[in-house]
C-alpha cells in the first residue's frame, strides 16, 4: 500500500470526477437554493422558526457524520474496498431525496418527518463523497491530484448548474420558449401545492442514479483489496483508527490542518446551506428569483473551482486555501452587511419596492457582489482543501486520513448550524443568526498559518 499506484484511465479519471457531478443537485437545489428556503420559509411558515428549524436539521446531520465519518473510513482502509461504502450511502442519499416529495405546504405535522429525511439524505451524500474522496490518491499521482480534485470540483458545479436551469425552464417555461406564458409550471405541476420545490428531492435522486454509474463502471476501486470480511475489517478499522487517534500527537502538522479545516470549512458550509434561507426571508425572493441566483452564483464559482486546481498545483494546496478563505471572510461580512434597509451594517438605503426589477434595489445589488465574490471563491477553498489533505495523509492510510479530514469538516458542523439555530431563536434576527459563522472562518484562517505542506510520515509504533 505504500507504493504510488499507476494512474487510472483517462476515463476511470474523469468518471471519478463525475461523481461530484451526480451529487451536486442534491446540494445546490436541495440544501442551498430551493428546497431549503422553501421548507424554512413555506413548509414552517415563519423565517426566524423556519431558520432555525432548517439549522438544527443541519446540525443534526453534522453529528451524526462525525461519529461515523472516522470509524469507517478506517473501516474501509482495511477492508480496501471503497465502491461498497459508496454504493449503500447513496442508496441513503437517494431514500432521502425521494421523501421530500411529501414535503406539502400548509402541513406542520410533516415538518419533522422531512427534517428527518434531509438529515438522511444528508449523511447519505457526506458520507459517500468521504469514500469516493478517499480513492484519489489510487487514481492519481500526488502531483496531479490538484488538477484532478479541481476538475472534479468544477465539474459538480456545472451540473447544478444545469440542475437550477431545469428548475427555472420548469418554473418559467415561457422564458425558454417551452410555453406561451408562464401561468403555471411545465409537466403540470401545481403551483399552489408547491409541486416544484418538492420536486427536486426526487429529481435530484434520479440524476444521481443515472450520473454516478459511470464511477461504479470505470473508475478502479483500491488496487489490492485485502481478502477479509466485512466484520473482520470493522474490527481492524476500528482498531486503526484508535491507534491513529493516539498517534495523532505524533502527526502534529496533519493534526494543526485538521482543526484548522474544522473551522473555517464549517464557516463556509454554513454560509452556503443558509445564504439562500437567508435571503429569501430578508428581500422575500421567490423560488425563481432564488434560482436565478443561484445559477449566477454557480456561474463564478466554476471558474474559480477551475482556476483553483491551477493554482492548487502551481502555488500549492495551503496558499490557495488561504487566499480562497480570505475572499470568503470578506463576502461573508458583507452579506451579513445586508439588511433590508442597510447596506454594509450602516448606510441607509430606500425600502425594497414590491414592484422592482429582478434584482433591482441597491440593497439586493450589493448583496449578489458580496455573494458572487463567495461563490468564485468556495471551490478553491473545498478543491485545494481535498487536495492538501491527500498530500499530508501518511502513505497507506488515505482512507483513515480522509475519514479524519470528513470528521474535521463535520464534527463542528454541527455547532455553526447550531449556534445560527440558537442566536436567530433568542435576538430574532436572522442576520445575527448567520453572523455568527464569521467567527468560525476567521479562528480558522488563523490556524492555518503554521501548517506545512509536506507528506506525513507513518508511525509504526506509539
Amino acid at each position: 500500500m505504500s507504493a504510488v499506484p499507476a494512474e487510472a484511465s483517462k476515463l476511470g479519471k474523469f468518471s471519478w470526477a463525475l461523481f461530484d457531478w451526480a451529487n451536486q443537485p442534491f446540494f445546490t437545489v436541495v440544501t442551498t437554493f430551493i428546497f431549503a428556503p422553501y421548507f424554512a420559509n413555506v413548509v414552517i411558515g415563519d423565517a426566524v422558526q423556519g431558520q432555525t428549524v432548517w439549522a438544527f436539521t443541519q446540525s443534526t446531520a453534522g453529528i451524526f457524520i462525525a461519529v461515523l465519518s472516522p470509524f469507517l473510513g478506517a473501516m474501509a482502509d482495511a477492508g480496501g474496498r471503497r465502491k461498497p461504502y459508496v454504493f449503500a450511502f447513496q442508496l441513503l442519499l437517494v431514500a432521502g431525496c425521494a421523501a421530500l416529495w411529501w414535503a406539502y405546504p400548509g402541513r406542520p405535522d410533516l415538518a419533522q418527518p422531512i427534517a428527518w429525511a434531509v438529515i438522511a439524505a444528508t449523511v447519505g451524500a457526506e458520507m459517500s463523497i468521504v469514500f469516493n474522496n478517499a480513492q484519489l490518491p489510487n487514481i492519481v499521482r500526488p502531483e496531479r491530484m490538484g488538477r484532478l480534485s479541481g476538475f472534479g470540483w468544477g465539474l459538480g458545479y456545472v451540473g447544478g448548474l444545469i440542475a437550477l436551469f431545469m428548475v427555472l425552464a420548469v418554473s418559467q417555461p415561457a422564458m425558454f420558449g417551452l410555453a406561451p406564458t408562464n401561468d403555471r409550471p411545465l409537466f403540470g405541476l401545481d403551483a399552489a401545492s408547491h409541486a416544484l420545490e418538492r420536486l427536486t428531492g426526487p429529481a435530484s435522486a434520479l440524476w444521481l442514479i443515472v450520473f454516478v454509474l459511470p464511477m461504479f463502471l470505470f473508475t478502479p476501486d483500491h488496487p489490492k483489496p485485502y481478502p477479509v470480511s466485512m466484520l473482520a475489517a470493522a474490527r481492524q478499522g476500528g482498531a486503526a483508527l484508535v491507534a491513529t487517534v493516539r498517534r495523532l500527537r505524533h502527526y502534529r502538522n496533519a493534526l494543526a490542518f485538521l482543526i484548522a479545516f474544522m473551522l473555517y470549512n464549517d464557516g463556509l458550509a454554513a454560509i452556503i446551506a443558509f445564504g439562500g434561507v437567508y435571503a429569501s426571508a430578508t428581500f422575500g425572493w421567490t423560488t425563481t428569483t432564488l434560482g436565478i441566483f443561484g445559477i449566477i452564483l454557480t456561474v463564478f464559482a466554476i471558474p474559480g473551482a477551475f482556476l483553483g486546481g491551477r493554482l492548487d498545483d502551481w502555488l500549492g494546496s495551503k496558499r490557495t486555501v488561504q487566499l480562497a478563505t480570505l475572499g470568503v471572510i470578506l463576502a461573508t461580512t458583507g452579506i451579513v452587511g445586508i439588511t433590508a434597509d442597510r447596506i454594509l451594517f450602516f448606510l441607509p438605503v430606500d425600502a425594497i419596492a414590491p414592484d422592482r426589477g429582478l434584482f433591482g434595489s441597491p440593497q439586493e445589488m450589493a448583496f449578489m457582489g458580496f455573494a458572487l465574490l463567495l461563490g468564485f471563491c468556495m471551490g478553491p477553498m473545498q478543491a485545494a482543501s481535498r487536495t492538501l489533505i491527500g498530500r499530508l495523509a501518511p502513505a497507506g492510510m488515505s482512507g483513515e486520513f480522509y475519514g479524519l479530514f470528513a470528521l474535521s469538516g463535520r464534527a463542528t458542523a454541527w455547532m455553526a448550524p447550531f449556534a445560527i439555530g440558537v442566536v436567530t431563536s433568542a435576538t430574532h434576527s436572522n442576520r445575527l443568526g448567520v453572523a455568527c459563522v464569521l467567527v468560525f472562518l476567521v479562528l480558522g484562517f488563523v490556524l492555518l498559518w503554521p501548517v506545512r505542506e509536506t507528506r506525513t510520515e507513518a508511525i509504526a509504533e506509539v
